[in-house]
């Protein structure tokens, strides 16, 4: 399939090469603009442009995928489908119905639940026990599309969102192509979504604070939820302190009494 693939963080990356693994031809991708880093703040590509250019593609950074220019860029192109996978800019209508096949994205939870920017973060900071990868139509809403396929993974109360962004990225490459490969031959229609949903929104600084008020278990699901980004902290003798692991008092009497 004539493929354009839009995606910006290391979320992303497998799904690029998964693409490129199943034979598709991706004539062009997408990317956020190469941003500031580091102390020195020299210009740092997108770990998608990175890839891309490691496989050859053709890479495009507009600042803004609505303007006139972008949208032409897209016709050039002439997609029968837009693959979107943590891309960081909104599709105007416009561009969802561009391609023939539409827009399809890899959504990291299973839709209705945990719509929005950081569901991963959400689901492991909340104590979910189970999340997984969703692959739907891209409609105007945020990500209230119809959906195709879903698979779930499992979340142990030890796992990190680092170590569930990992399954979850390698499992979203897998569903995109199983996807495409039911949208080629047929078999797939894309099925409302219904039932309860919620919201995960950016993270903030106030999400990353610790309150010692809170019940143990809530705070472990908040420190191994913000690990390895942003980072949990508190504040001890007026510096903050990062804090990446914990164990709840009651599991940890288990673990010592294993030992004794």
């Amino acid at each position: 399939m004539r493929l354009v693939f839009m995606g910006t963080p290391d979320f992303a990356v497998p799904a690029l090469r998964a693409l490129v693994s199943a034979g598709h031809d991706v004539v062009g991708v997408f990317t956020q603009p190469d941003r500031p880093a580091g102390r020195g703040k020299n210009l740092k590509p997108s770990p998608v442009k990175v890839v891309a250019e490691e496989l050859g593609l053709a890479v495009f950074q507009p600042e803004k995928i609505k303007t006139p220019e972008g949208i032409q860029q897209l016709r050039v192109l002439e997609p029968e489908g837009i693959i979107v996978v943590a891309y960081g800019q909104i599709l105007s209508k416009e561009i969802l119905e561009l391609p023939a096949k539409g827009c399809i994205n890899v959504h990291a939870s299973l839709l209705p639940s945990y719509r929005g920017a950081a569901p991963i973060h959400w689901a492991v900071m909340r104590g979910e026990t189970r999340t997984g990868v969703t692959t739907m139509l891209m409609d105007e809403g945020l990500d209230t599309g119809g959906m195709f396929l879903k698979r779930e993974v499992l979340i142990s109360n030890e796992a990190t969102t680092g170590e569930i962004h990992d399954e979850l990225a390698a499992l979203g490459g897998e569903l995109l192509i199983d996807t495409l490969n039911g949208l080629e031959k047929g078999d797939l229609i894309p099925i409302p979504q219904t039932g309860e949903s919620n919201y995960a929104p950016l993270l903030k600084r106030e999400h990353e604070r610790l309150d010692w008020s809170r019940r143990a278990d809530e705070l472990h699901h908040q420190i191994r939820g913000l690990n390895p980004w942003p980072g949990a902290f508190a504040t001890f003798r007026g510096e903050n302190l990062k804090i990446w692991r914990s164990m709840p008092l009651l599991q940890l009497d288990k673990e010592l009494g294993k030992l004794l």
